[in-house]
Parts: structure tokens; sequence; C-alpha cells
């Protein structure tokens, strides 16, 4: 496992948790830049190296690959007040249950009142794809979903950042 996050000479706070390996690109560049403008820690926690910004405020965590191993570390790592960014539903509610925030890549802010719903037509959905149920997959990401993450972003970071 690749850590950088010990000695990249940030100053304790916040810290924005990215599920990088399902997030799709003009969201990370989206990260990277709001990262950048608020001097905010940025994590993407992956399992294979990509291509950060050179700077002391985005890592990429790489974990071996497998398994739930990134949403784990994620869960492992992340504090109160964290944000954490992924579609991954069970991983959300996870980290709603430790105190953080979750924001999936559409802009869509889960919660402690909607996650369950969530978790629930997730499930609905996969007992569905299980029998045989063709279920389709989510539609190309839209201008307006991008948007809108960037402005959910820019709520959260206002609120928590000096």
């Amino acid at each position: 496992m690749t850590d950088n996050t010990a000695t990249n000479g940030t100053p304790p706070g916040i810290t924005v948790w990215v599920d990088a390996d399902a997030c799709p690109t003009a969201i990370k560049e989206i990260l990277f830049k709001a990262s950048l403008r608020t001097k905010t820690t940025l994590t993407l926690v992956a399992n294979h190296h990509m291509r950060t910004p050179p700077t002391a405020w985005i890592t990429l965590l790489q974990v071996p690959a497998g398994f739930d191993i990134a949403d784990n570390e994620i869960v492992k790592r992340v504090q109160q007040n964290d944000l954490v960014i992924t579609s991954d539903i069970p991983l959300a509610a996870e980290v709603i249950d430790k105190g953080a925030q979750a924001l999936n890549p559409r802009g869509e802010k889960y919660t402690k009142d909607n996650i369950k719903q969530r978790l629930n037509m997730r499930d609905f959905m996969d007992t569905l794809r299980g029998s045989g149920i063709d279920t389709g997959g989510s539609p190309p990401m839209s201008a307006s979903e991008r948007r809108e993450f960037a402005n959910q972003l820019d709520k959260y970071l206002n609120q928590h950042t000096a």
C-alpha cells in the first residue's frame, strides 16, 4: 500500500476522500481545482496508480486490488466532518455512521435521512439484476450534474474551511 499523506506537509483539518477507481475524470478535475483553491487535503484512494497534480494538498493512497479494499481503507481513515466522494451507497452509509459526509459524483448528498432509502433501492435493483432482469446502467454524466457536484462541493468547503 502506498501512502504519502503522513509526510506531505499538509496541516491537520478536514480531508476530502475520493473512492477514485470509479470516479469520473471530470469530477477528479473539479476536485483538484477545489483542493488547490481552498488548500484542502484531497486523498484519492485507488487500487491502481493515477496521476495527480504535483502538490502537497493532493495525494494518492494506492491499495491492493480486491473487493472493497479501497472502501475499507476509507472507512478506517475517515474522520468526523470529512467528505467522501463515492457512488458506492454502502460506503456512503458507513462513513455517515462515522460522522463524515458523503457526496456522489452527480452531486447528490447522502444524509442520515436518505441513506437507508438509497440502500433499500440498491438492494432491490441488485435483486432484480440477480434474477436476470436488465435494469440498465447510469446514463452519461450531464453538464448539469457536474455543476451540481461542483456546487455541493463548494458549499461543503465553504462551511468547513477557513
